[in-house]
């Protein structure tokens, strides 16, 4: 086997290191990745729907992507955040590419940022594929930082 095992050997090595949230498949294979928990913080007096949202909004804006130094709001990751009365909080994001190698970790920052928010009772957040993340979704601060405008 000599050179060539080693190679495939370390091949092999590189597909088990990959993270499970990774998409080696088809977009149909790929089952999205979830985090769960209970909230860190606790509730705020007299609060609602839209503030706590907007707190979880301005958390996020502090998760920047360590590739594009932009946080993950602006640049579109964030595909929907849901918050009911009594403090749950879904967020649903994605990642610029499939094979992000940090998908893992900004997915559990996400997470912690989102349980670590006053008024979040239960944080859920769901890295998806679908749809795909496209230019389309920056933000106009992060197309102006980029110089895309």
């Amino acid at each position: 086997m000599g050179e060539q095992g080693s190679s495939n050997n370390d091949i092999e090595h590189l597909k088990r290191r990959r993270l499970g949230v990774l998409n080696t498949g088809t977009r149909e294979e790929t089952a999205p990745f979830t985090l769960e928990g209970p909230g860190l913080e606790p509730a705020v007096a007299g609060d609602n729907v839209r503030a706590l949202r907007d707190r979880i909004v301005q958390g996020l804006k502090t998760v920047y992507d360590p590739e594009i130094p932009l946080n993950i709001y602006d640049l579109g990751l964030v595909y929907d955040i849901d918050v009911t009365d009594d403090g749950n909080a879904h967020v649903r994001m994605t990642l610029t590419a499939p094979g992000c190698p940090v998908a893992g970790s900004l997915v559990q920052e996400v997470h912690d940022r989102v349980l670590g928010t006053k008024g979040v009772r239960h944080g859920k957040t769901e890295l998806v594929w679908d749809p795909p993340w496209s230019k389309d979704r920056l933000s106009l601060e992060a197309r102006l930082e980029l110089g895309l405008l």
